[in-house]
């Protein structure tokens, strides 16, 4: 069958869903279609019936605006994807979204829509695809051997995230990275040249990758050749700048901004199917077209001959083929309880944790060989670099140590690859301030659902001379707000231990652990108190009187609370202090767990936190108040910024006895 005939069934499914739901994007589809055709047909290797196969190629539409070029692809190559999914294309409860989401549509690898993401998400997996492979291959039976497709345009070349993930890629040497440049030059806004008039090959050759300049997007041939010379490049990555039209076939509108982001209209779309000679009504393909373009038979051989190899790579090595099937099932390894226990047992120093999160990896990093991770430039400052890591690099790819450089939203971008990928665990490290640079990232691990671990430190104005502009605020009050984000604060080693811990079993959405720069003493807690660490909130002391007053409180401020507590309690005030490193862990506690912490309403409460502080309000009543951070901070060393800011016992003891005397009256 003729090829354009084929990718024609792209341009046309995709019109067609766009002119139905009379919203989206049908420009890309249209002009991508050749392309796509000749990727998923001749190069992909994938399996419809399988789409977690662990060794298939990923394929990532960082553009995902675009949309219906994938669900096309889906659907006509045998996923499980109807013509009736098509159909609903941006509808409620609809498998075909405006953007594609991983968790919804079989077969889609990653949420795109934020542009450049998909391009980081891709860098990601090409990390994961090396590193595995490093791992795992033996000469004789190569078992994580695929490569990373990544379609983009122009808007993701635009984002800053390009620039930090493909400089990166480029210093890694991802050879096995293909990423197709859709160059049709055209923005919402009208043509590129509005804003962007760099030149793309020098701009990537200085990255250190391989760049196909100018292929024609419209010529199989020459794209077919472009992919081949991609995939046979040896130690770069690959940009291969394809030359479409935008709305390819519709005779008025391609080639123009009219066609980026709205539907084409009832009567351009009769001329694009007189003008392409397409003689279906919308939404029809015969089985003809079905045909040639079903990939079931042919993806399930693929994988059938992977398992084939898979047999007798466990028969060689069944070390590594148990450790490989731990990986795909998400399983941690024994030990950790008991290794954790025994670590808590032997350190009582006084630490900040920071430091504490250093030593917890140095006693679980050799248990987790699938932990894998860096910091944004602050490796000595994060202290997420334990004394068994060792650094990835183009010539070693063997470390598990990512030294991401000052790229803090490419970091967390590419941490969410990895995580997708599967079969590593993703950690991503840098001052708490710089989670504003990654935040849609963060908030992209939280809609996927991925695991990532954040490690944020100097948590607050106990950072101290640096000031105001590295001095956390609002961010960790921001954080709480994400959907499925747990936010852990601990105030010591226990409760680090307990978050790290906390973040390695959850499989379901990501993980912030906020530390400290200061030094802070480790508290003495019971059996019982240990245990109740996991649940987010639990009485730290308690007086043995009824309760005048609740402290609470998290983080660096507990040991204060303690010790404000104590020296009320000598003056008759009987005070209880509640330590609360977990909002959500808290939150998931049944009703009557919670009422027993936290009493009742008609107890007064004083809040102690060191950021602002409206993520305690659902705990409060009218009888409450707050010592929290309603300014940005000053350069001072940290002892003093905090004493300036009243996060002092003399403080705390003041504003006890004024909220007490006022809820007598």
């Amino acid at each position: 069958m003729n090829k354009r005939t084929l990718s024609n069934a792209i341009r046309f499914l995709s019109l067609d869903a766009v002119e139905s739901a009379k919203s989206g994007h049908p420009g890309a589809p249209m002009g991508m279609a050749d392309i796509a055709l000749v990727l998923w047909s001749k190069h992909l290797k994938h399996n419809p019936g399988n789409p977690k196969w662990l060794d298939r190629d990923r394929f990532v539409l960082s553009n995902g605006h675009g949309s219906m070029l994938l669900y096309s692809l889906l659907h006509l190559s045998g996923y499980a994807l109807t013509i009736n999914d098509i159909k609903k294309f941006r509808q409620l409860h609809s498998i075909t979204p405006g953007h594609p989401e991983c968790d919804i549509t079989p077969g889609v690898e990653t949420t795109t829509g934020p542009l450049g993401q998909g391009l980081a998400n891709a860098v990601g997996m090409a990390i994961s695809e090396k590193s595995l492979g490093k791992e795992f291959n033996r000469h004789n039976c190569k078992i994580i051997d695929h490569f990373t497709y990544a379609f983009v345009g122009d808007g993701c070349l635009m984002e800053g995230v390009s620039h930090e993930v493909c400089s990166l890629a480029g210093t890694l040497g991802l050879n096995k990275l293909i990423v197709i440049y859709d160059m049709n030059n055209i923005s919402i806004d009208g043509h590129t040249s509005l804003a962007f008039t760099e030149n793309i090959k020098k701009r990537f050759e200085s990255y250190g990758w391989n760049v196909l300049d100018n292929v024609d997007g419209h010529d199989f041939n020459k794209i077919d050749k472009a992919l081949k010379s991609a995939k046979n490049e040896s130690s770069k990555p690959t940009l291969i700048c394809m030359k479409t039209i935008i709305g390819y076939g519709a005779p008025n509108k391609k080639g123009t901004s009219s066609v980026h982001g709205a539907p084409l209209g009832p009567e351009e779309v009769k001329l694009t199917r007189e003008y392409l000679k397409w003689p279906y009504k919308p939404f029809y393909l015969p089985k003809e077209i079905y045909k040639e373009w079903d990939f079931k038979k042919k993806g399930q051989q693929l994988e059938k001959k992977w398992r084939k190899k898979l047999i007798q790579y466990k028969k060689l090595y069944p070390k590594l083929h148990k450790e490989l099937s731990r990986r795909i099932q998400n399983k941690l390894p024994s030990g950790i309880d008991r290794t954790l226990t025994k670590m808590i047992k032997t350190n009582n120093k006084s630490m900040a944790t920071r430091k504490s999160s250093q030593v917890t990896l140095e006693n679980i990093g050799p248990l987790l060989p699938e932990l894998i991770g860096g910091s944004a430039d602050l490796k000595e400052s994060n202290l997420v670099f334990w004394q068994e890591s060792k650094a990835i690099s183009k010539k070693d790819f063997t470390g598990k140590y990512i030294h991401y450089g000052v790229r803090e939203f490419g970091m967390s971008a590419i941490s969410n690859g990895i995580s997708l990928h599967g079969g590593l665990r993703p950690y991503a490290s840098t001052f708490l301030i710089f989670s504003e640079y990654a935040k849609n990232a963060i908030r992209m691990s939280a809609i996927m659902h991925q695991p990532v671990i954040y490690v944020f430190t100097h948590d607050s104005i106990g950072l101290g001379e640096d000031g105001p502009t590295h001095q956390a605020i609002e961010q960790m009050a921001s954080l709480r707000l994400i959907p499925g984000m747990s936010v852990w604060r601990p105030a010591d080693l226990s409760e680090t231990a307990v978050a790290w811990k906390s973040g390695l079993i959850k499989d379901n959405g990501p993980t912030s652990l906020i530390l400290s720069r200061q030094t802070l003493p480790e508290i003495k807690r019971s059996v019982q108190q240990f245990r109740d660490i996991s649940k987010g909130g639990y009485v730290i002391y308690n007086p043995e009187a009824n309760v005048d007053i609740v402290l609470l409180t998290s983080g660096s401020e507990l040991h204060l609370c303690i010790e404000s507590a104590k020296m009320l309690n000598k003056e008759g005030l009987n005070v209880r202090v509640v330590s609360m490193p977990c909002m959500e862990e808290f939150n998931s506690q049944s009703n009557s767990y919670q009422s027993k912490v936290l009493l009742k309403d008609s107890v007064p409460k004083l809040v102690v936190e060191a950021g602002v502080g409206d993520s305690w309000d659902k705990y409060l009543s009218s009888t409450c108040d707050k010592i929290v951070m309603n300014t940005f901070g000053v350069s001072a060393p940290g002892g003093d910024a905090l004493a300036h800011f009243g996060f002092t016992v003399k403080n705390i003891i003041k504003r006890v006895k004024k909220l007490i005397k006022n809820t007598r009256r």
